[in-house]
């Protein structure tokens, strides 16, 4: 039997390329934990958790994912069957209640070593995968109009991105409104105009931006109330032709469940740290399919190794209805990874390789830690 040896989390920080707006906060660079697990045939894996601007977006910070790995999962998980990734992910659910991305991050890890010893891609042990590229949007989000058509231009005429997203909800309605129609006039029928809220917005407010949004041309809203209010979710969505989209509502299985069961979204942005990881992940895309909801690749701004490793999930799903998202590589200063991911003509190609199909640069990665990582092993 091969065992969990050894368990590292490291805290990163990257700046970004620049500001990235949000309802909540504006972040200039992105903190991420990576997961080392080495294992007692000398095989190692590796795993990530991101948070988009630490507490002030969810319950979990770097710090608390990095406390959470540490302290509690690492100690129950070291010793057991590295190739059991159910039984250590049924672990980990019972020694950590909640913490999605913190045992996300562990259980990619788990799948990027079974794939390593394996020889194996992670989409291969999902099933295979089906696309061999899959689309791209990008994130409009300086919050100054002129700056995202100028931004949006480039990226058309690199053939990088041609699907953009907007964050809004920091302004009034009236003001968010006039910034998108702004920007959708300006891409034009070149690309599809689609906007996040982050729950800012009260059930008045949504209605109101909703119907606003829907005559400008946007195609989608994202979490336009807060994630507790599913039945003012519910709402927007029998009561608009745009659709509207579950993000921070949606947090594992249990909860694309509840939303599928009552109908509250049309569309489940599907994210491996806020599932709980790939697996959990695949459960909400199986419950998204069987509901006839639509699907998003949702991203938290996970690095080339974290967005490799949903890469590998989503190139096994047929469709896509909304594209992904997943260019969280490309807002960050400088790569991590010894070889970037490949984007290009709207789209991002599915790493080849065993596991995740990517490696880490030591020394990039030695540069960005913010402390020395603690770790746990195995006693011998």
């Amino acid at each position: 039997m091969i065992r969990i040896d050894h368990i590292e989390s490291i805290i990163i920080d990257v700046p970004t390329v620049r500001g990235h707006v949000l309802s909540m906060v504006t972040m200039r660079a992105q903190a991420v934990v990576l997961v080392r697990m080495r294992f007692s045939d000398g095989s190692e894996g590796l795993g990530e958790g991101a948070s988009i601007g630490g507490l002030s977006y969810g319950s979990e910070s770097v710090e608390s994912i990095k406390i959470a790995i540490d302290a509690y999962i690492a100690p129950a998980l070291l010793g057991m069957n590295a190739d059991g990734i159910a039984a250590a992910t049924a672990r980990m659910e019972k020694v950590v209640r909640g913490n999605p991305i913190a045992r996300a991050a562990v259980e990619c890890a788990l799948w990027d070593g079974l794939g390593r010893r394996s020889g194996l891609s992670v989409a291969q042990l999902f099933g295979g995968r089906i696309h061999d590229r899959l689309p791209v949007a990008w994130t409009l989000a300086s919050g100054n109009s002129q700056t995202d058509i100028d931004e949006a231009e480039q990226m058309l005429a690199a053939r990088r991105h041609r699907d953009f997203k907007l964050k809004i909800g920091k302004r009034s309605v009236r003001e968010d409104i006039a910034h998108v129609a702004a920007i959708a006039t300006a891409v034009g029928d070149r690309g599809t105009i689609r906007v996040d809220v982050n729950q800012a917005w009260s059930l008045t407010d949504a209605r109101y931006g909703a119907r606003g949004l829907q005559e400008v041309g946007c195609i989608l809203i994202e979490q336009p109330v807060a994630r507790d209010k599913l039945a003012a979710l519910k709402s927007l969505t029998d009561g608009y032709e745009i659709a509207i989209m579950a993000d921070e509502a949606l947090q594992g299985p249990a909860d694309a469940m509840r939303l599928a069961a009552d109908r509250a979204a049309d569309v489940f942005a599907v994210k491996l740290c806020q599932s709980g990881g790939l697996k959990p992940a695949a459960d909400v895309i199986a419950i998204a399919r069987a509901a006839g909801i639509d699907l998003y690749g949702g991203t938290m701004l996970e690095s080339g190794l974290g967005t490799a490793a949903a890469i590998q999930l989503f190139a096994t799903v047929p469709e896509w209805h909304f594209g992904t998202e997943m260019f969280g590589p490309l807002l960050l200063k400088e790569d991590i990874l010894t070889e970037s991911l490949d984007y290009g003509d709207f789209s991002v190609a599915v790493p080849q390789g065993p596991g995740f199909g990517v490696s880490l640069d030591e020394d990039k990665l030695a540069f960005y830690r913010r402390d020395r990582a603690r770790s746990v092993t195995a006693i011998a």
